[in-house]
């Protein structure tokens, strides 16, 4: 047993050893770090320098041969509107590096699939960042195909396409009129919105040697053969050297933070280096001794101390779940996605993935939130994006601000990942272009799609779908005539068939329609319960008819804006005249001899309240109400007029707010009953008194009034009039004197004391601004 554990120990310390000696000797410089491979296959040190040789310096490129050249006047041109105007946030340049580093791996990749040998010298295919806050470098390398001489030369000291001199005038005089400005693959040159100085490393298979260029952003570059040797094998790596105000740019939190909101989905592993506090093991003297070093093992504490030590970590774990087949993605990996892409803790009603083929190339998936966000509607009012759609080019992160789906879809989240697309210098702002309502009306389509499909195969999901979203979706239809139809068969309703919420298509009340009715009949109301209450339903549901109710806000305006579908008009039941089918053949000379016979009821009734209605009309949609108070057809119905109420009366434009002052005003129209015994009788106390109409009865109307007022839905004009008849009502009945006062006993309060005063005007003196922050004052909050 000591024998075997002093062979181990033995082992691992010549290990130890020749790994120390290996690490110094493949190093340029001496480092001060020792490289173990943990469990977890991760390379671990206690210097960043461990990771990768040194970079490259200005003074390294002294004792070698060098050449130095200038930059194509374009490119230093360009360089300067990059830095001084183009791009609106420096953040970017990291996404811009990334994804050359993807586009150079991507080469490398296909070229091994004719020719094996292509990756032979560095198999592995990623992109590693390393930040020195010594040095205060940031240093990006990838493997993929490299760069030989010519082409450092070529690509980043000349921009050689065609128009790049009318493109570079049109980004100096107007920024806006760029329109292809994501064919010139600048991103490189936004490294100098952070860095001062720049060196490029890169190896390719088709050079012998490895080479550097290195610039400083004014107007020359130099290039060298490498003093390293080759040590990049095949790949790039780009150093920079950061300018005082971008030191944040080496942190670690911010550099995650970066590639996960750009980068995240880029195909290839993306590793940053990290550091982290551990206890390690201290090196004990080597002793002959077994019996020592057995009780060393199995009495004395290990020693241990912290040291920080550095590992490479996966920052882009997240896959793209729209490059996949949808067939093979699962409910709950769809639901994960969701919550890593908009934070959200619940799961989506639904969603759609789409690949759009022809003019343009893209993938899209759609989700549904469970909720309407707390801030879309105000983001709606004031003109602001709601960012529903994320906006790739080749899995890498563009923008969110593009506007790639109309306001009343801006509830759903998303993405869109388009192989091509015009994009400005930075890659932030896309041009208007017509590959962009391409891809709007492909997912305007799926998203009404995805609406239908879940109607269909889940009516329930789909009712708690309307309860947040129906409001929006008939905002779609006011404002998208395009659209309006399919909108409007998407939305549900209850109705007098079934009175649960969003249980009927209109579809549905077609299918149910009586013979010869053209009109879809509604009424509207804060309620359910309130609609079933009203006198306007009575004659339709007598008859037989079905009639919708609405009780959402914006539900007149929908049908205001949507006047029919398919065939059949809406007709508001609370509203102008009111005529059915079955009526029609005798409607002519029954209406005729009624308005005859109660003409002296009707006529009274006008002049009584004069003040109130337009007019009093015989009625053929009560049964068993007395009155009904209705509005013109161009009119305010009680519901309107409530909620126009609730809304207040403070509007800036004059113009608005005599408009709707007019339009609340408006006199109503009184409908009565002739079948009903009040009515009746009311008829013959007119015929019998005539001009001898008592007070009584002119207050019994006025009261009868505000109650049908109240029934029809509209609010009292006069709230404390209308409880004064409700009290002399009562006294009447009660036997009490119209004329009695009630007795008041209650104590007047005193008035304030000149000591009292005296207080009040030496706390008026406490009310001043401080002027500092660190005056200690001590005052109660009223």
């Amino acid at each position: 047993m000591r024998l075997k554990s002093l062979w181990l120990i033995h082992i691992a310390l010549l290990l130890y050893l020749a790994s120390f000696v290996l690490a110094n000797d493949q190093q340029q410089n001496p480092i001060h770090a020792v490289n173990v491979e943990d469990s977890k296959n991760e390379i671990k040190a206690t210097t960043p320098s461990s990771f990768e040789d040194n970079s490259v310096t200005f003074e390294d490129l002294e004792t070698v041969e060098k050449e130095k050249f200038t930059f194509q006047t374009e490119v230093s041109r360009l360089m300067h509107l990059i830095i001084n105007s183009v791009y609106k946030t420096r953040e970017i340049f990291l996404r811009e590096l990334i994804s050359n580093a993807a586009d150079a791996l991507d080469k490398i990749r296909f070229l091994s699939l004719t020719d094996p040998e292509a990756i032979a010298a560095k198999p592995d295919l990623d992109i590693k960042i390393a930040a020195d806050h010594e040095k205060k470098t940031l240093t990006i390398t990838d493997s993929g195909i490299g760069m030989t001489r010519q082409q450092l030369k070529d690509n980043l000291g000349t921009i050689a396409k065609s128009g790049t001199s009318e493109f570079l005038a049109q980004l100096e005089t107007n920024q806006d009129a760029i329109t292809q400005i994501g064919q010139f693959g600048v991103g490189f040159y936004s490294v100098f919105l952070v860095a001062d100085k720049v060196t490029v490393a890169s190896k390719s298979n088709d050079d012998a040697d490895q080479h550097v260029w290195m610039s400083t952003a004014v107007d020359d570059f130099t290039i060298a053969k490498d003093p390293r040797g080759n040590t990049l094998k095949r790949g790039t790596q780009i150093t920079l050297y950061l300018k005082p105000d971008a030191y944040h740019f080496l942190e670690e939190k911010k550099l995650k933070d970066l590639i996960q909101k750009y980068s995240q989905f880029i195909t290839f592993p993306i590793q940053i280096l990290t550091a982290r506090e551990e206890e390690v093991s201290v090196d004990e003297p080597f002793n002959d001794d077994d019996d020592l070093i057995e009780e060393s093992m199995s009495d004395k504490p290990v020693a241990t101390e912290k040291r920080t030590v550095y590992g490479w970590e996966h920052v882009n774990m997240q896959k793209p779940i729209w490059m996949r087949d949808p067939k093979n993605i699962t409910d709950e990996e769809h639901k994960e996605f969701y919550k890593s892409l908009t934070r959200d803790h619940a799961d989506p009603f639904a969603w759609t993935m789409y690949k759009g083929e022809g003019e343009i190339e893209f993938r899209s998936l759609l989700y549904i939130p469970p909720i309407v966000s707390d801030v879309f509607y105000e983001n709606v009012r004031s003109e602001k994006s709601n960012h529903p759609i994320k906006l790739f080019v080749k899995r890498v992160f563009i923008s969110d601000d593009v506007d790639l789906l109309p306001k009343w879809l801006s509830f759903l989240k998303g993405i869109v990942d388009a192989d091509d697309m015009p994009l400005n210098v930075s890659r932030e702002t896309l041009q208007r272009h017509r590959s962009l309502r391409t891809i709007t009306r492909h997912l305007v389509k799926k998203a009404l799609d995805m609406f239908s499909t879940l109607s269909q195969k889940d009516p329930k999901a789909y009712a708690k779908f309307l309860a947040q979203y129906s409001n929006i979706l008939k905002y779609g239809a006011v404002e998208d005539q395009a659209y309006r139809k399919k909108i409007t068969s998407l939305l549900r309703f209850a109705t007098s068939h079934n009175t649960e919420p969003f249980s009927s298509s209109l579809d549905d009340y077609i299918d149910r329609a009586k013979a010869k009715q053209k009109s879809i009949y509604f009424m509207t109301g804060s309620s359910i319960s309130e609609i079933e209450q009203s006198p306007f339903i009575e004659s339709l549901l007598a008859r037989g008819y079905e009639i919708m109710y609405f009780t959402d806000p914006i539900d007149e305006t929908f049908v205001e804006n949507i006047p029919g579908y398919n065939g059949k008009q809406f007709v508001n039941i609370a509203k102008g005249d009111l005529s059915f089918p079955e009526d029609e053949d005798d409607l002519s000379e029954r209406s005729v001899e009624l308005e005859t016979q109660f003409r002296p009821l009707t006529d009274w009734l006008r002049d009584t309240l004069h003040d109130r209605i337009e007019k009093a009309v015989i009625s053929n949609r009560l049964t068993t109400s007395p009155f009904a108070i209705v509005a013109p057809k161009t009119g305010l119905s009680g519901h309107a007029q409530r909620i126009l109420d609730a809304q207040g009366a403070n509007y800036k434009d004059p113009n608005i707010a005599f408009l709707l002052e007019s339009v609340r005003s408006q006199k109503k129209i009184l409908e009565i009953n002739p079948k009903h015994p009040v009515i009746k009788t009311l008829l013959e106390q007119i015929v019998e008194k005539e001009e001898n109409i008592s007070d009584e009865l002119i207050n019994l109307i006025q009261l009868m009034y505000d109650t049908t007022a109240i029934r029809s839905g509209f609010p009292l004009d006069n709230i404390t009039q209308f409880a004064s008849r409700v009290e002399g009502l009562i006294r009447k009945a009660v036997g009490t004197s119209l004329s009695e006062k009630a007795e008041v006993g209650v104590k007047k309060a005193a008035e304030k004391t000149e000591e009292e005063r005296k207080a009040d005007e030496e706390l008026k003196k406490s009310n001043i601004i401080y002027d500092s922050e660190d005056d200690s004052v001590q005052h109660d909050e009223l």
